[in-house]
This record gives C-alpha cells, structure tokens and sequence, in this order.
C-alpha cells in the first residue's frame, strides 16, 4: 500500500528488512551479511541485529544471529485471524483423503509463493510446510498468480529480472516465461513438471473471490513415483478446478 514520506518510520522498515534477511538459505548471518542482504550500513545492520536480539526475536552467540521462536507469533497470529486458510482448510483435508496427494493454497508475495494452508494427512513430496516460500518462476503456483495480475504490473514484475535455475527443467529464459505466462492466463491453470525440484510435479489454479479477484492458488503435488505428469492433468486437475468453483462462494 503506498504511504506518503511523512508516515513511512524508516527505522522500522529496515528493522523488518533485517528480520526477513534470514531464510533457508542464509539461517545464520553476522553485521556484514545482514549488512549486504537488508541494503544497510554494516553499523546499522548490527545495531538492529542487536535490537531484534534484546527484543527476542533474534538469539545469538555474540557474532552470529539466527531467528528466535519469537518470530513465530506473526505466522501464529496471521493463521488464526485470517479468513482465507481458515475457509480453505476443509477442502484441502478433503481432496488429500480422496487422493493421497498433497494439497496446498498459496499467495504470492514478492519474487516468491508462500504457502498459508496445506492438508494434513498427507506428506508433502518435498518436505514443505506452512509458511515455506519458493521462487514464484519455477512453481505452477507463483505462474498462475503473475499470471492473474494485469499485464502492465506483471512487465513491472519482469523487468530486469534474471530468472534462476533450480533444476534443469526450469524455464529460465525471459522471452520464453512470458509466452508461458501468456499461456497460463489462457488456460486458467498451470502444470509444472520438474522445475522446482526434480522428480516432482505440480498443478495450480487459480482462487477467486465472488467479485473474479484472485485472492490464491490452489494447487496439487505429487512425485514421480505415484503419478505420471500426464496423469496430473488428467486426474487431478479437475478436482483442483471442481474445488475452486466450490470454494468461490465463500472467498
């Protein structure tokens, strides 16, 4: 949401870049890699390292942080007061005791997809869980939500971008995404093969509300091993589709 100069508390936007500095990939990090990852000062980095540490959302041991329990009450909090995995959740646990797969809503946020509900009997095939993020170019989720946005926010989205490979099945070309983009927002669903990580394979659609907004997507994830890619389309894919119009009501 923009904000006029005046409102924006520009202590508190840095704390919060340092705070979301940590992910998988960086679990621990010192004043120079916080410094280089939040776009900050190395003195200012360690100033709000410190601060988050004495508030508890950081532990550390002198020289390095990594997150706190602490840090999950936002997570704890956004899951119990929102509508949306709420609502979601039933249909989810339905559609996983049907099939044995692993079903999942997810919005985007930023350059990547965030799952905010997932069924509860199944395995997910690679090992994701509620709040697990993922390049929103390689997943058939993030596809049909840059797909959902209007052609202009989803260029603003592109430009520049540098669209990394995670396995030697993902889209990385520029050209190429958006005619894959284009493809999806046709068909209203996406089927992702490998490209996330290997040996699995994806299907989405979209979420919408009563008004046609897009609000999610929900999706489906199985390996290899269960199902042919072929069969994903073929079997699973209309429940996801089924599933959507059923929930649309209530969204």
């Amino acid at each position: 949401m923009p904000i006029a100069p005046a409102d924006l508390i520009a202590g508190m936007a840095k704390g919060m870049a340092v705070l979301e500095s940590f992910d998988t990939q960086r679990q621990r990090l010192n004043a120079t890699l916080a410094a280089e990852r939040a776009g900050l000062t190395r003195a200012a980095a360690r100033r709000h390292l410190l601060t988050l540490a004495h508030l508890g959302y950081l532990d550390t041991d002198g020289s390095w942080f990594w997150l706190a329990p602490k840090v999950l009450r936002f997570s704890g909090s956004y899951l119990a007061s929102s509508r949306l995995p709420r609502l979601i959740q039933p249909t989810l646990n339905r559609l996983a005791g049907q099939t044995g797969h692993s079903f999942s809503a997810v919005v985007l946020d930023g350059d990547h997809v965030v799952i905010v509900a997932r069924s509860g009997s199944a395995l997910m095939a690679y090992g994701l869980h509620l709040g697990a993020r993922m390049p929103a170019h390689a997943t058939s989720t993030g596809r049909v939500l840059l797909a959902a946005k209007p052609r202009r926010d989803f260029n603003t989205w592109m430009k520049g971008r540098e669209l990394a490979r995670l396995t030697s099945h993902t889209m990385v070309d520029s050209r190429g995404f958006r005619a894959l983009i284009e493809q999806v927002r046709a068909a209203d669903f996406c089927i992702a093969d490998e490209e996330h990580e290997l040996g699995v394979h994806a299907a989405a659609v979209p979420l919408r509300d009563p008004d046609g907004q897009v609000v999610a997507a929900l999706n489906v994830v199985t390996t290899r091993h269960r199902l042919e890619p072929r069969m994903v389309q073929a079997e699973l894919l209309p429940l996801l589709q089924d599933a959507a119009r059923e929930l649309r009501p209530l969204l």
